[in-house]
Parts: structure tokens; sequence; C-alpha cells
């Protein structure tokens, strides 16, 4: 099974970008082109960020109400307001991106939009965001809430969707829940990374220790079905596009018995916009109309799978449109929250992280969601 990070597009979004931008431009009377943008390239990795206590009784007391009548309602006037937006070309859950690109709806809400791609690691976007490298990235939520309790400056404006991270078993190992996994060990391809820190949420849910009661072990993407089928793993846990093109290839041998659409998650967010907190302060209209776009792109991925699906296979080629639509259609792209109720979700999570010991027992989950989310009217 190929390493989504080996997909290489037909055409860099960065190119892809300028090119319908300075069209667009061309359309609306405007001279200018757009410079090249240089990829991010290779960024020296931060360390990890690893993913607990008891949650308040009412996690939003002391929560700010929406202030929508405050908060910039319309698209910025005059020129478009050109905004770096860091993004991978394998995050098939973040597909909103590039149809709010292709589709025209950036364009619809007076924006320029370059994206920086990067090929690697949600550390990359990350540090793009921090050097000051882009303004916007997107990521999943379990990527996010540890930089930000370590003081990342970022807020959280949107959620994007539901679902992508799925735990496998053998169709032959007779396991059908999470807790029979108990002195087992789960593969992951990262050990700090999304899948294993959402199935240790499921775990401790559960009533077992993420710690102790099951072992993590690390295998390159494309080797865990291999290291499952010989048995020095019991179960896989991945995300999107790779979970799924996993379980494909299986021939049915594979069997999904939790995802991220499990239980309280059924209705949560994965994959959340955040933006530097210098834009939204010099520039929050910018910041509501980038939001708008994109959430406006989530309502066309989740109601027209199959166009979106060919538009991202542009940079996964190898991949069949007609699976990336099948992917596509098991997420939720109908779910982009804002203001209290991604607040609320971002207390949930951060909450859940603390009891699989992944945030710090002392962060306060109300004070962080109140902290990093950031009401956009609409």
């Amino acid at each position: 099974m190929p390493d989504p990070d080996d997909h290489t597009p037909t055409e860099s979004i960065a190119g892809a970008s300028r090119r319908r931008l300075t069209s667009r431009r061309g359309l609306l009377g405007f001279a200018a082109a757009l410079g090249a943008a240089a990829p991010l390239g290779v960024l020296s990795s931060a360390r990890a960020f690893p993913i607990f206590g008891a949650t308040a009784a009412d996690p939003l007391a002391g929560a700010p109400i929406c202030r929508t009548s405050d908060s910039p309602a319309a698209d910025p006037k005059g020129p478009p307001r050109h905004i770096r937006l860091a993004y991978s070309g394998t995050a098939i859950c973040t597909t909103a991106i590039p149809v709010a690109l292709e589709r025209g709806y950036f364009a619809k809400h007076n924006l320029d939009v370059e994206f920086i791609q990067y090929a690697g690691t949600t550390d990359q976007m990350l540090q793009a965001l921090a050097t000051d490298k882009a303004d916007v990235g997107a990521s999943m939520l379990l990527n996010w809430l540890k930089p930000l309790e370590q003081g990342i400056d970022v807020k959280l404006t949107t959620g994007m969707h539901g679902g992508c991270t799925r735990l496998f078993v053998t169709k032959t190992s007779g396991f059908t829940d999470i807790t029979q996994l108990k002195g087992r060990t789960i593969g992951v391809s990262s050990i700090s990374g999304p899948p294993r820190n959402f199935f240790a949420i499921l775990l401790a849910d559960a009533g077992l220790d993420p710690q102790t009661d099951v072992q993590w072990r690390e295998f390159p993407a494309d080797l865990l079905a291999t290291a499952l089928q010989r048995g020095e793993i019991q179960a896989i846990a991945d995300s999107d596009p790779t979970a799924w093109l996993t379980q494909q290839r299986a021939n049915g041998d594979l069997v999904e018995i939790a995802s991220n659409l499990s239980g309280d998650y059924a209705n949560l967010s994965c994959c959340t916009l955040g933006v530097r907190t210098s834009l939204w302060t010099s520039d929050p209209a910018a910041v509501a109309a980038l939001t708008h776009a994109i959430r406006d792109a989530a309502i066309h991925v989740s109601a027209n799978p199959d166009d979106a699906a060919q538009i991202f296979s542009k940079y996964t080629p190898k991949v069949a449109v007609a699976d990336l639509a099948a992917m596509l259609r098991s997420h939720t792209h109908d779910h982009h929250p804002a203001g209290d109720v991604l607040r609320r979700e971002v207390i949930k999570i951060t909450g859940d992280l603390k009891r699989a010991s992944i945030i710090k027992p002392s962060t306060d989950p109300v004070k962080l969601a109140n902290r990093v989310v950031v009401d956009i009217a609409g």
C-alpha cells in the first residue's frame, strides 16, 4: 500500500492556486498576477505533541456568549485579501479547501488564497504558523489541542467535518469491541498522532488504561497491514486515506471495530480551521470571510462528493476517484460548528484528552476553549 505522502500531484498545489487566482483576477480586471510561491520544503520538526481529570459539571460555565453582533459579518472590502494557507495535498478530509478554490468560494468571499504546500507531518504546518510562513492551517482537532495548550498563538474558527480515523482488526481475530484489545498491541504510523490519541480516549472511556492495558507500536503506514498479517500487532489505528485503502485492499479480511464517529464522537468535529492570532486581530473580516468560504465548500463536499473527489484527485492521482468519493461519503462534511458549538466540542475533547493522559491534568478545558475559539458571525 502506498504511503499517501508519496502521492505526487500532477500540478503543485501552490501552482494550481496561482493559476486559478490569476485567472480570476483577469476576470475582475486585476492586472497583477501572483509571484511564485515557494513551498515550505522540509521544515525541522518540533517535538512530537503527545495527547485527563474531571470534567466540570457545567462545561460551559463561564463561557462567553457568542457575540455575533461584534463579529465581522461582511466580506472584506476593496482588493481581494491575500491569505497564505498551509495545506497538505494528501489530506482527503480537508477536501473543502481545494473545493473552495476550484469552485470559486474563495473568490466569492473576496479572497486571494495562496496554498503553501507541506508534504510531511502536521508539525510542519504548526511551525509554518508559528514562524509566520502561513496565516491559516487545517488539521485534526487532536493535533491542535496540545500545541494550543502549550501556547501556540492560533485561534480556531470552525470545525470542518467529522470522521476519517479508523481501528481495524482481522476478520478471523474474533475481536468486535475495543475493550477486547486489553493486553494486545495496536499498530500506528505515529506514536503521538491523532489515531493513537483518539483511540486512547475510547480505551479510557471503556475503563482501560491506554498507557498500560495496551501496547502501541509504530510502523511506517504502508507496513501496518504486513505487521498485522505477521501477528506483530493485533489491530491497526490509522486515518484516511491510508486507513480506507488498507481495508479496501485487504479484500474483506479487515473489520472496522471503532472510528472517530463512535459513540459521543458521532456528532463532533475531527478537522478544524486555525488562524494566526495576528491575522484575526488585524483583519477579522478576512478571517470571517475565509471561514465562510470553507464552510460553503464543506457543504458542497457533503452534497456533491463525486465532484469533490474529482477535484481532490488532482492531488492524489494514484487513488481512484471512486475511492475518494466513498471516503468523503463516510465523513460528516455537513458538520462544521462555530462559536459556542465549537467551544463545547473543544471543552469535551480537551477533557477526554486529560483522561487519556495527553493534556496536562492542570489544564482547564473551559479556559482553554474560551481562549482559543473565536466567534465568527453567520
